[in-house]
């Protein structure tokens, strides 16, 4: 039997013409590489260095979902390149330029180039909580334990 689930549809704006858009690299995968959109000539990180990389789109989120932007294993491992909010959110309501904040954490400068895959993004529901203020929160097994109070 069949769960055909009813897809989101991502609307994409090129805001620069050189800009790549979103693209899923095979059928099951989860995310859209995102690519640098650096036209005007590639981007060098130095060893700890952060900075924010242009894509060159932007992206009307459904409402009820959201846009997570996470780093791409391949980079990690090879270079060390990661993003330091991730993941990053992209709320519904955003329609400016999907940047994201790359670092290198690898030992070694690394070159951002033009078209270069840097990102991927997850399009993913969420829950929209309503807050109520209580006096005291239901009892848990956990209760307050923190960090590392479940086990090592």
């Amino acid at each position: 039997m069949s769960h055909a689930l009813t897809q989101p549809r991502l609307l994409v704006r090129r805001i620069h013409a050189a800009a790549e858009l979103p693209r899923r690299m095979s059928a099951d995968a989860a995310g859209l590489d995102l690519a640098a959109c650096l036209p005007g000539g590639p981007e060098t990180l130095a060893p700890g260095e952060r900075r924010l990389i242009p894509t060159g789109v932007a992206l009307a989120i459904p409402t009820g979902y959201e846009g997570q932007v996470r780093p791409r294993s391949g980079l990690a491992l090879r270079h060390g390149i990661s993003i330091v909010n991730a993941p990053g959110t992209i709320d519904a309501d955003y329609r400016g330029e999907l940047k994201v904040i790359l670092i290198n954490l690898g030992d070694a400068p690394f070159v951002v180039q033009h078209g270069e895959r840097i990102a991927q993004l997850v399009v993913a529901p969420v829950a929209m909580a309503e807050v109520d203020e209580v006096e005291l929160l239901p009892d848990a097994a956990r209760g307050e334990g923190g960090f590392g109070s479940t086990g090592t």
